[in-house]
């Protein structure tokens, strides 16, 4: 039986990015996209509840049925499964995202919030990014290793309760040295509001900041992608701090 792949992204269903990760898993199955209509960045795990949602079709890649959702990425992945496939998919794959979603940008990640929700519906799901932020950013060097780990998940599967978090590094092809299976680097932003006036005089403001590895292990998503590698993290959809448990017991049940 043909497998039903779902495609979803949070860079927009016109993005480079998404019509690359089309074209890599092309070959392995029935492929549906349903995509926001607009970019979608940094939304995490938000869902619609106090607006309408509506699809519209959007028909670019042959043989292959596409729509634009005015949701979130995790809209996307609920409208699709209850509303648009003929059954749940038997794999979600969700990106190319234009830039990193590596260690704590996996919190605020719609692209990985898409997985996340697939893989709570007990979908195999992957989210697949690239460490360029251009428009114009090149994802040749992406569908290779794309369709490899594509297929293996198809044929294995993935643990109950897990998905992959799946980075590039900005290389060629040719330079890729290959995967790393990896855990999520110690990392954090230092945020500033650039703080601006308009015509006015009223203040508005503007979110930057500075990302700051923190970790200096050798096994983590920041090293393998600073050293060439694609980086692959297994992401529990399960929060319990469990290492904490019997810590919390001694100070709440004595």
């Amino acid at each position: 039986m043909t497998p039903i792949i779902l495609v979803v992204n949070d860079d927009g269903i016109t993005a480079p990015g998404i019509r690359n990760l089309i074209d890599a898993v092309g070959s392995l199955g029935t492929i549906y996209v349903v995509a926001p209509d607009k970019p979608q960045s940094g939304m995490g795990h938000a869902i619609t509840i106090h607006d309408t949602l509506r699809l519209q079709e959007f028909n670019v890649t042959e043989n292959v049925k596409e729509y634009a959702c005015s949701g979130t990425p995790v809209d996307c992945v609920k409208i699709a499964i209850d509303k648009l496939l003929p059954s749940k998919p038997n794999l979600i794959v969700s990106g190319i995202n234009h830039g990193s979603n590596s260690s704590i940008n996996v919190i605020y990640s719609g692209t990985m919030s898409a997985a996340v929700e697939g893989c709570i519906e007990g979908i195999p799901s992957i989210g697949f990014s690239l460490s360029d932020f251009a428009l114009n950013a090149n994802f040749e060097a992406c569908k290779e290793s794309i369709k490899n780990i594509c297929s293996r998940v198809l044929e294995s599967g993935l643990p109950d309760g897990i998905c992959l978090n799946v980075n590039f590094p900005k290389l060629p092809k040719e330079e890729l040295k290959g995967i790393k299976i990896c855990r999520q680097a110690k990392a954090i932003w230092h945020e500033e509001f650039d703080e601006r006036k308009d015509p006015s005089g009223k203040s508005y403001y503007w979110l930057t900041g500075k990302f700051m590895n923190l970790d200096e292990g050798q096994d983590t998503d920041e090293w393998a992608l600073a050293n060439g590698y694609v980086s692959v993290v297994p992401v529990h959809i399960d929060f319990t701090g469990y290492k904490a448990m019997d810590l919390l017991k001694a100070m709440f049940l004595k």
